[in-house]
């Protein structure tokens, strides 16, 4: 498997989010599933979840965001 900065998706309860992304990240993220999922399942399943794992992975490396966070 490649070396990608998200390894594993976490299994957790989602809450709905209804977005519209571009066409070209919308690409790009069933590319990176497609590196994730094994090949009996379908990366759009994928999709929701790996979203979620990219999002908490950004938002706990981003040093002025926990700083902030944790003055309040």
């Amino acid at each position: 498997m490649a070396n990608l900065k998200i390894a594993a998706l976490p299994d957790d309860k989602p809450v709905k989010l209804t977005i519209d992304l571009p066409a070209a990240v919308q690409r790009d993220l069933l590319a990176y599933a497609q590196l994730l999922v094994p090949e009996s399942k379908k990366p759009e399943t994928e999709l929701p979840r790996l979203v979620v794992a990219m999002v908490i992975k950004f938002m706990s490396s981003d040093r002025a965001f926990l700083k902030s966070k944790h003055r309040s």
